[in-house]
């Protein structure tokens, strides 16, 4: 989810105040699409500006899209309406929170035309097409390679004293890149996770409340080491920066995250709605991810650029039961309070 440094102030059609549109005349909205989003994706540099000018030139139909927060965030501002739905599509909610998804009742299914041809049956999150997938990548540690702290080579190498208040991770509750990492842990250490993060807990900085916040404070100097994705060093590389920031493979594995979108269910203009979804998987949409969400994007046709070089290919892929890591959020955050 995760576009160029930092921008939370968003721009062209982008932001609008919820409780202001919550005033607007839903009746009216036939030729507007309504999207909540996250921070990260509708910044002046994330994909969300390209895609809603597309979207508007392909259909007429105006886009805009409305920040309310990360996964979590975003059913929550969806449960909240769902007795009169302001949205028509929500983004970013992730292979993590499919369970949360569906017992929510805000979203209805929908499969995009021609999505069983454009994603491939690994990369679906749902049989009926609960959630559009749209990206996905693996989590990673990121490390700064001109800090004076070694790169770990394991999760459990992130406990060595040597790191003491040196990670930055972020909020499992509000930051999807830091509930991936929660189901990192747990997919590693089974029963012992509690165990491990009672050892980890000396050596993180901050909790952040999103994945801007924490890679900004990375990027700041802050600590020499992240929570981030594999493909994160293809930004620094495509913007001249060069390879200090490296992706560290474990050979334990790595939680994959995969991304999607959804119609919201009773959505004010549910047919535009679905057109949003058709468009988001479409080639033509496909192609704007890599340069602007630095994720892969799920139609495999799509050629990445030469700075994904720099983005190294998880050995093994790892997942949690939604249920589980849902306990173990709550396990973890008691742990660290105490």
């Amino acid at each position: 989810m995760k576009t160029r440094l930092f921008t939370i102030f968003l721009s062209t059609c982008i932001v609008c105040s919820v409780a202001a549109f919550g005033a607007k005349d839903n009746s009216q909205r036939t030729d507007e699409v309504v999207v909540y989003t996250y921070d990260s994706f509708a910044g002046e540099w994330g994909p969300g500006p390209q895609l809603a000018k597309a979207f508007e030139e392909k259909t007429g139909l105006k886009c805009t899209m409305i920040v309310v927060g990360d996964g979590a965030q975003i059913l929550s501002r969806t449960i909240l309406e769902s007795s009169a739905p302001q949205a028509d599509v929500v983004i970013g909610v992730d292979n993590n929170q499919v369970d949360l998804a569906r017992s929510s009742g805000v979203l209805e299914p929908y499969q995009p035309q021609d999505g069983a041809q454009l994603v491939p049956q690994h990369l679906r999150l749902t049989e009926d097409w609960l959630l559009t997938p749209y990206d996905w990548s693996y989590f990673a540690m990121i490390h700064d390679s001109r800090s004076s702290v070694p790169a770990p080579t394991s999760l459990q190498d992130l406990t060595s004293e040597v790191y003491r208040k040196k990670i930055i991770l972020m909020d499992p509750r509000t930051s999807t890149p830091g509930l991936g990492f929660v189901a990192w842990t747990v997919a590693v250490f089974g029963e012992d996770y509690l165990d491990y993060w009672r050892a980890l807990k000396p050596n993180i900085l901050t909790m952040a409340p999103s994945w801007s916040t924490g890679y900004g404070f990375f990027t700041a100097g802050e600590a020499p080491l992240v929570v981030s994705y594999t493909t994160s060093p293809a930004y620094h590389l495509e913007y001249g920066e060069g390879d200090q920031f490296q992706a560290l493979i474990f050979p334990e594995g790595h939680s994959l995250q995969i991304e999607g979108a959804a119609l919201v269910k009773g959505a004010p203009n549910a047919e535009g709605g679905r057109r949003f979804l058709d468009f988001l998987v479409s080639q033509q949409a496909q192609e704007m991810l890599p340069l602007t969400q630095w994720m892969y994007p799920v139609n495999p046709q799509v050629e990445l650029p030469a700075s994904y070089q720099a983005a190294p290919q998880a050995g093994k892929a790892l997942t949690v039961d939604n249920e589980t890591l849902a306990a173990a959020v709550e396990a973890v955050m008691s742990l660290l309070a105490e």
